[in-house]
Order: C-alpha cells, then structure tokens, then sequence
C-alpha cells in the first residue's frame, strides 16, 4: 500500500530523521491466510483474504503482519471455585486467535507474568493448533523478582516459555521492560549483565533458539541510551517501545520520567532498528478520548473509529515492524483488522490533525494508567487499576467538577460518585491506601501512585462533603 499523498522521503524530512534511514519494506499478503484449525474463526465482512499489511524484518526477511496481537489481557470468566478467582476463557482465546491468523495476524507478543502467569500457556495452546510456521511467538524475559535474578532462576525462565508455548524456538525475545525501577542501571546490570544471562540469550541466538533479540523499554532514558550505544555489541534485532500520537511530543509533559517517542523512535530509526509499537491506544486513552476530541475526530472521518486513527498514526511509520493491540474482545480484533488490511497511511495533513488533537488533550489531566495491573496485588486490597481507571473515564467524559459554582457540577458530582461504587467496591476504594508504596516501583508509567490515590480520596471526599476542591 503506498500513500499517494506523502513520500517516505517527506515522512522522514518531517519527523527529522533524514533519508538515510532503513525503512522496513511495505507490503500486502504475499501468501495464502492461515486456515483455522476447526473452523473456530469469525468472517469479517468486507476483509477480502490476502488484504492484511506486512512489513519486512530486514534480518531475515520475514513478513510480520503490521498488526501484532498482545496477549497481556486475554479474556476471563469465572473459576467456580470457592476463591473468586477469574481463568483465562480457553474458548474464546482459540477462537480470536484463530480469527486473527485466518486474516492474516502472524505476530503474538506475550510473557511469563501476563494473565497472573497464565498468558504463556494459553497462547501455546491456541496457537499450537496451527503450523508452526504461521506465526511468530515474542515473549521476553521477565525476571522482575530480585529471587530470580540469578543465572539459573533466569534461564528457568526462558526454559519454561519454550515449554508452554509449546515450542523449540522464540522467534522474538525480549529483555522485559529495561529502564524501570528506582535505580534502573543499577537493576538492569543485576538482571542481565552481571548474571551472564544476556550472554546466555545471545548464546541462544547464535543456536537458533531465539531468532530475533531485542529489549522493551519503559523508564530511565539514560538505560535506553546505554543499550543503543552498545549496539555494535549486543546486535539488537528489534525494540519494542511506546509510541502514539499523543506521547510523540507530550509524553514528558504527561509523566516527567516517560521520554517522548519521537526521540525514541528516531533513534532507532537512526540505526536501522525495527520498532515494535506498545502502548498505541496508550493504555486505551485514545479510544476513549474526551467527548469533544471524539467529536472532532468522528466529524473528520465518520466511518472510522476513533481507535483507528491512533493505530493508522503508528502503522504510518515507516520503520515500525508491527503494532501491539491487546484484544481482548472480537469487536477490537474486527477493527483493528479492517485498519491494516490494508493500511491507509495518514497523510502529512491529517498526522499534523492528530498533533493538533494531542495537544488539546493535553489539557486534561488524566493519570498515565494504561491497566497493565503490574501494581497488583495491593497488599491492602486496594483496586489500583480500576480506581484509576475510573478516574480517567470522568475526566474523559467532562464529569469531574472541583468548583460547586460549575454548571455541571450536580451531574458530575453524581455521575462520579455513583460511578466509583459501582466500578470500585468500597473495601478496594483509595480511602483504604496507607502510602505504603509497594505498588510504585513495578509500575511501567512512573506513576507515584500513593500519591495519586490520596489526591483522588480527596476529590471523592470533596464530592460527598459538597465542598470545593484544591489540588494542594
């Protein structure tokens, strides 16, 4: 698919990368759909087969499809059992996972602590019900836990990958989420380099059980940049980072210890590294944007979704591999196929919209939540997530009023209180944190997160009270 209305040339003067970058090669379907296994997969009306965009991996010119399925939030159903505890729905996962390959989606992108652990093992099942040579495993390490920073607690870890994904071999692994942690070099030293296990991983490069090595990167920019400088060394195949329209330019602004994607991906760009794009929809944000926002992109473009235009803007660039989308529904699965098969590359006109849009959303203060749940489990039984999440929403929906005077003060007043027993149950509420900041370290997004959960226990308390609220 090629854009008639903006070169590639004039995408990379624009975005200040230059000519001289490797793009990754654009393409339609070069082969025939993958067949479900048992007739499982959901048609899609107006997706023709073979429509699906790939882009080429310039190390072994494999053709990724530019939508990448995340395996983070498979859907659930209840357990039965006494705890409460939800499982992953076996059911439903065969059948998107079948959906997605049979329209063309070859890349799944998982880990070991995704799902409470169970994510592996629930991909291994739905995917190994197809050849193995229709689609590519990511999986990374993930040896967040300090009792598993050894060598041999790490390499335990990727020996038990293989075996529930039901493979000999990773076709994309990755060092997990680099840059995080109070002291980030400090850690990233502790988990890779001094316990051998990078040497390990390359190693296993080398035989052919990893076919592409790369890292994912959330945090500490200093982390990012030591691991760029030693490309020569470490040869990195691939890495994955976060990038949409909003965190382009914003991603400071909104959160001090993110650095923005532009500097991210040129850097890559810069070295003829492929990217793979986490965090399209920032955390869905960009799906449930403010009404006035999805206002002004509905009215631009009234049969697209509002997701698409943030999963375009990301599919645009030319030196994305694939764009990670975790789907947990099939109507997600649905729209994000008719957006890449095949994909519309945004002109320079509507990528300067989307800029444009950024930065009037700027202007509402929403936590950078993306519900990965890695701040679960609260020790005292708080809903981190859901708290937060909820919180974003009104905000989103013009339904948090601090000032009594507000025309919509009674109705949003309303609206979030109802709102916040209803999603949140009063023993999981922000009323119950002590401060005690377990959650804060293992959070991707840098948030203070204590410190959130109190301003917003303030606001409800203003709420209940009928009183005025001050952030201070």
């Amino acid at each position: 698919m090629k854009n008639k209305n903006i070169s590639r040339r004039d995408f990379l003067r624009r975005l200040g990368l230059g000519v001289g970058v490797t793009g990754l090669a654009l393409s339609g379907c070069d082969r025939a759909a993958n067949k479900p296994t048992d007739g499982n997969a959901k048609s899609i009306e107006g997706i023709s087969e073979g429509s699906m965009t790939y882009r080429t991996n310039p190390k072994t010119g494999e053709k990724v499809s530019i939508l990448g399925y995340g395996c983070m939030r498979w859907p659930t159903i209840p357990s039965g059992k006494d705890d409460g505890e939800d499982v992953i729905d076996q059911e439903t996962v065969n059948r998107l996972v079948d959906t997605a390959i049979a329209h063309g989606v070859n890349y799944f992108d998982t880990s070991p602590v995704y799902c409470k652990g169970k994510s592996e093992e629930a991909t291994g099942i739905a995917l190994s019900r197809h050849p193995r040579d229709s689609y590519f495993i990511a999986t990374k390490m993930s040896n967040f836990a300090k009792q598993t920073w050894d060598r041999e607690s790490s390499i335990n870890i990727y020996r038990n990958s293989l075996k529930e994904l039901q493979t000999d071999h990773i076709d994309y692994m990755l060092l997990h989420a680099i840059g995080g942690g109070s002291d980030a070099m400090q850690e990233f030293n502790a988990r890779f380099i001094d316990n051998g296990i990078l040497d390990f991983l390359m190693a296993e490069r080398e035989a052919g059980r990893i076919k592409n090595l790369g890292f994912s990167y959330h945090g500490d920019i200093a982390v990012f940049d030591w691991a760029l400088a030693n490309h020569d060394k470490y040869k990195w195949d691939f890495v994955q980072i976060q990038l949409n329209y909003l965190d382009w330019k914003h991603a400071r602004q909104l959160n001090p210890r993110n650095t923005d994607s532009e500097y991210l991906y040129g850097e890559l760009a810069k070295r003829g590294i492929p990217a793979v794009i986490m965090e399209p929809l920032l955390g869905g944000r960009l799906s449930n944007v403010p009404d006035h926002v999805a206002t002004r992109l509905k009215q631009r473009d009234p049969d697209s979704s509002v997701a698409s235009w943030a999963f375009r803007y990301a599919g645009t660039l030319p030196d994305v591999l694939t764009v990670l989308s975790g789907m947990t529904y099939m109507e997600h699965l649905e729209d994000n196929i008719r957006t890449y098969s095949p994909l519309n590359p945004l002109t320079e006109e509507e990528t300067q919209f989307l800029y444009d849009t950024a930065d009037l959303m700027v202007q509402y203060p929403t936590v950078a939540c993306n519900d990965c749940k890695y701040c679960m489990p609260c020790p005292y039984g708080i809903d981190i997530p859901a708290i937060l999440l909820h919180y974003n929403k009104c905000i989103n929906q013009g339904n948090v009023a601090t000032n009594r005077q507000s025309e919509n003060y009674a109705k949003a007043r309303q609206a979030f209180l109802v709102g916040y027993d209803r999603s949140v149950p009063k023993l999981r509420q922000a009323s119950h944190c002590i401060g005690c900041n377990q959650c804060s370290p293992h959070c991707p997004q840098s948030i203070d997160i204590p410190k959130e959960l109190h301003r917003i226990d303030r606001y409800v308390e203003s709420l209940k009270q009928n009183k005025d609220f001050s952030e201070a």
